[in-house]
C-alpha cells in the first residue's frame, strides 16, 4: 500500500520530462517509456530529434507524492535532468512572463522551497539563458508575494521552470536531492591548464555525479593508489594525482610534462589490456578507445579479481543501437560479478561525454 502523501505535497503531476544532449532523444524516449511503465503510469512519449528534451504525458493527472522519491535523475542513463511536470504554459507574453507562470503555480496549489530556471541544451533554447539569469530573482519575488514560495519550510519540493522557447515553459517539480546537481544537468567546471587534456573534466564530472559524498571521502584520500589504463596524455591521471592519489599511468604514448611534474605518477609503456598491477589498488580508471564490450569485460575482471576495489570507465558507443550496446555491457559485467555477491554499477551519459557513457563499478561494501 502506498503511504499517505505528506501534507506539504499536494501537487498533481501530468507526466515526466527529461533533458538530454541533442541527438539522444530516441534513447531517452525509450528509457522514459520504461520508467513510466515501472512507475505504473499510462500514457505516451513525445520526442523530437534535436530538441534536447523528451516528455512523457500521462493519460490522467496523478499524485506527485506517489513517484517523487523514485523519480531520480540518476535512474536514466541518457538523461541530464529528470522531473515530474505538472503544467505547460504556452503563449508567454514577451513583456510579462511572470504573471501567467505564477498563475499556473497558484492553480497547481503547491508551495515550493526553491525555484530553478532551465532551458534545453540547444543553440536556440540557450538564447534564453541570459533572460533566465535576469528573470530568476523577480520571478521568485512574485512567487513569494503570491504565497507560493516558502524557502524555510522543510519537506517542500523545488520548482523547475523549463523554457523550451521564448513563449513556452514547462513547470516541473523535484524533491531535494532528486534533481540534477546543476541547472540543466550541465556542470560548471574549470579546465585546469596543467591537466594535460580536456578529458580531465569528464572524470571530474563522473566523480561528483556517480559517487556519493561518503564514497568520495572514503576512496579519494591522499596516499591511495590508482591505475589509469590508456592514460596518455594524462587528463584522468592528473585528476587523481591532483587529489593526492599515487597513479600508475599505463600507455604506450607520451604523458604531458605537466602531469608528470606532479611527482605522483609512474608512467609505464605497456598494453592496458594485458598489464596487471603487482598488488591491489583502490582505483582503476579507463578511457581507452576500444569496443565497449571489450572494455566492460576488462573492468569487470579487474573488480571481480580484486585488482582494484572500484573503477570509473568510459564505453564508446556505436552511432546506432546505443541502447543495445549498453544492455550488452551490463550483461557482461553482471555475468562476471553476480556470482560473487552484490555490486554497484552506475552508468551515465555525462555532459562532457559525447558518443560514450561513463560508468562506475564496485563490489558492494567497497566504500
Amino acid at each position: 500500500m502506498t503511504p499517505p502523501a505528506p501534507q506539504s505535497l499536494r501537487l498533481a503531476a501530468s507526466g515526466l520530462i527529461a533533458l538530454c544532449r541533442a541527438g539522444f532523444e530516441k534513447e531517452v524516449a525509450a528509457e522514459l517509456d520504461e520508467l513510466a511503465l515501472d512507475l505504473g503510469l499510462m500514457g505516451f512519449v513525445r520526442a523530437r530529434e534535436g530538441a534536447a528534451f523528451v516528455t512523457f504525458e500521462n493519460h490522467e493527472p496523478f499524485p506527485f507524492a506517489d513517484i517523487a522519491e523514485r523519480c531520480d535523475w540518476r535512474s536514466l542513463v541518457f538523461a541530464r535532468q529528470l522531473l515530474p511536470w505538472f503544467a505547460r504554459v504556452d503563449g508567454l507574453p514577451e513583456r510579462d512572463r511572470a504573471t501567467p507562470l505564477v498563475s499556473a503555480v497558484r492553480e497547481a496549489g503547491q508551495r515550493f522551497a526553491a525555484v530553478m530556471l532551465e532551458t534545453p541544451d540547444t543553440d536556440t533554447a540557450k538564447q534564453q539563458s541570459g533572460f533566465c539569469r535576469r528573470f530568476a530573482e523577480p520571478f521568485a519575488r512574485e512567487l513569494d508575494k503570491a504565497g507560493m514560495l516558502r524557502e524555510r519550510q522543510k519537506g517542500l519540493p523545488e520548482l523547475h521552470v523549463l523554457f523550451a522557447d521564448a513563449s513556452t515553459a514547462w513547470l516541473a517539480a523535484a524533491l531535494p536531492g532528486k534533481a540534477a546537481l546543476w541547472p540543466m544537468g550541465i556542470p560548471r567546471l574549470r579546465m585546469p591548464r596543467e591537466a594535460g587534456s580536456r578529458s580531465t573534466l569528464k572524470l571530474a564530472e563522473a566523480i561528483f555525479t556517480l559517487l556519493s559524498e561518503e564514497e568520495r571521502a572514503a576512496s579519494l584520500r591522499p596516499g591511495l593508489r590508482a591505475v589509469d589504463l590508456g592514460a596518455a596524455p594524462g587528463g584522468w591521471t592528473w585528476q587523481l594525482a591532483h587529489r593526492g592519489l599515487r597513479v600508475t599511468a599505463i600507455d604506450n604514448g607520451p604523458m604531458a610534462p605537466s602531469v608528470m611534474a606532479t611527482e605522483m605518477v609512474e608512467h609505464l609503456r605497456a598494453d592496458g589490456f594485458t598489464w596487471r598491477p603487482p598488488r591491489p589498488v583502490e582505483w582503476m580508471v579507463c578511457d581507452m578507445v576500444e569496443q565497449p564490450s571489450r572494455v566492460a569485460a576488462l573492468v569487470a575482471e579487474w573488480v571481480a579479481t580484486g585488482r582494484c576495489r572500484r573503477s570509473i570507465f568510459n564505453l564508446k558507443l556505436p552511432m546506432k543501437r546505443r541502447l543495445e550496446a549498453v544492455a550488452q555491457c551490463r550483461a557482461i559485467i553482471t555475468k562476471r560479478l553476480a556470482p560473487l555477491g552484490p555490486f554497484d554499477l552506475r552508468l551515465k551519459h555525462l555532459y562532457h561525454d559525447r558518443d560514450e557513457i561513463t560508468g562506475y563499478l564496485a563490489r558492494r561494501g567497497g566504500a
